[in-house]
């Protein structure tokens, strides 16, 4: 991110003096108080902002010791269930999906070894796809006639996840499954409702369900907007059905937060990367590639686009200037896109920051012996190590676009465990808050979204 047309030293440091110590003040009085200047809700309504509080585990906070612990009993419950699908959209979904890639992957519906007792899990709900949708029917009911000719029922778990409990993609799927499964051959099928369950159930649907049939029923809290529920009772459900760690989860963003908040300025990982690349932006980079280098950590990607997009995109100031701010995210992997992104970002326009993300320590090893000892060309592959392979094909396309003057920047991960991850996810939604401090936009709204689907609600 230093260098010749890139940012200086100097700027940085006269950053940290000025906008940076009114940012970590900002963000200071938001864990304090849980309110953010000019935040409001979509109704024009006081709305409180409280992910901060979601890594402290107490009463009174997001999460509470009750709750973890319903959490666990879930997970639990869980395991008395073949096939759970998780039906969410947006922040009811992408964060679900980073947990499931990085503790499930894609291996997790088809080894029993490896789910530990724990059920399948599939995803849906996330777009109006009628394809996607039918290709899972067409799944659970095949695994229905397998559990047929073994003499017992497949027991399925449905999981609607919305907030208003009204939400287009994930009630319309959800409403479809429902339908089409409890008519099906062999399947005994239950539910679980996550949503507001301080709503007023005359306008809650699914809460109404939740309580008429008296299904498994979890929280959205107020001032959690969907982009940052990961650490939450949306997220934390996907985590309980994996049977993963959800107190190293939340003790990961804990430390990082409390870390942040005691060192000095210079040396707060999320204030430092949010005034980076605030300052690059102001340098014409409005595009931010997010690259780890694993395919399991590619909707890592997936779910930030998300939370960058709909936190920074702002076409208003909290004074209420035109401002327009805000990177485009772009998805990217490696080494796949190095043969497909990696020319735009050597030779293309000059408004870009790519950020590749690296896990030190692999979980697997593969190394390649060769088969084809009358050919020569295949010796040269004898004892390759596919990690060493890809760690020294990110270092190589870093030194490409250093050499360039292109900015860019490392995340490295030691490793890909709970508490590793439940830091990265909190960097990088702190790092969203201080950097809609450093433009002053209200990074917890999203006006834009609600004007799509005022004319999509007309047309339906």
């Amino acid at each position: 991110m230093f260098g010749e047309n890139r940012l200086a030293e100097q700027e940085v440091a006269e950053g940290l003096a000025t906008r940076g110590v009114a940012a970590d003040a900002a963000i200071a009085n938001l864990r304090a108080t849980g309110r953010s200047k000019a935040h409001l809700s979509k109704d024009g309504q006081l709305e409180h902002v409280y992910f901060p509080r979601m890594p402290y585990v107490k009463d009174g906070n997001p999460n509470t010791p009750a709750s973890i612990a319903k959490l666990k009993e879930y997970g639990e419950y869980l395991k008395q269930m073949d096939v759970v699908v998780f039906l969410g959209v947006g922040g009811s979904y992408l964060g679900n999906k980073v947990l499931f890639d990085a503790f499930g992957g894609c291996h997790w519906n088809t080894n029993a070894k490896l789910r530990h007792d724990q059920p399948r899990i599939y995803f849906s709900g996330n777009n109006l796809d009628p394809v996607d949708c039918n290709g899972l029917v067409y799944e659970v009911q095949r695994l229905a006639y397998l559990h047929l000719s073994n003499g017992r029922e497949l027991r399925l778990m449905l999981v609607p996840i919305s907030k208003s409990g009204t939400t287009l993609e994930t009630i319309s799927a959800f409403t479809y499954f429902y339908d089409t499964l409890s008519k099906g051959l062999n399947i005994k099928l239950e539910c679980t409702v996550v949503t507001d369950l301080q709503a007023e159930e005359d306008n809650a649907p699914l809460l109404q369900l939740a309580r008429k049939y008296g299904w498994w029923q979890f929280d959205i809290k107020e001032g959690i907007g969907g982009r940052f529920c990961v650490m939450t009772d949306p997220g934390l459900v996907t985590m309980a059905a994996l049977g993963g760690d959800i107190d190293e989860f939340l003790r990961g963003a804990r430390e990082l937060d409390e870390y942040c908040q005691q060192v000095a300025l210079a040396d707060n990982p999320a204030l430092l990367n949010a005034l980076l690349k605030f300052l690059a932006y102001q340098k014409g980079r409005d595009i931010e590639v997010f690259m780890p280098y694993s395919m399991h950590l590619k909707s890592l990607s997936e779910w930030y686009v998300q939370l960058l997009a709909e936190s920074l995109g702002k076409r208003l100031d909290r004074n209420g200037e035109v401002v327009n701010y805000g990177r485009t995210p772009i998805v990217a992997v490696g080494t796949t896109d190095m043969h497909a992104q990696t020319q735009q970002h050597q030779e293309g326009r000059l408004n870009k920051v790519v950020q590749f993300l690296e896990v030190d320590n692999p979980e697997e090893q593969a190394v390649v012996h060769n088969p084809f000892t009358d050919v020569p060309y295949f010796a040269k592959f004898e004892g390759l190590d596919m990690n060493k392979a890809l760690s020294i094909a990110l270092a190589a396309n870093e030194a490409a676009l250093t050499s360039d003057n292109r900015y860019n920047a490392r995340f490295t991960l030691p490793y890909v465990n709970e508490y590793m991850l439940g830091q990265l996810m909190y960097l990088l939604m702190l790092t969203v808050a201080y950097e809609g401090e450093l433009a002053d936009v209200d990074a917890y709204d999203q006006p834009g979204v609600e004007v799509y689907k005022r004319f999509m609600k007309e047309k339906l």
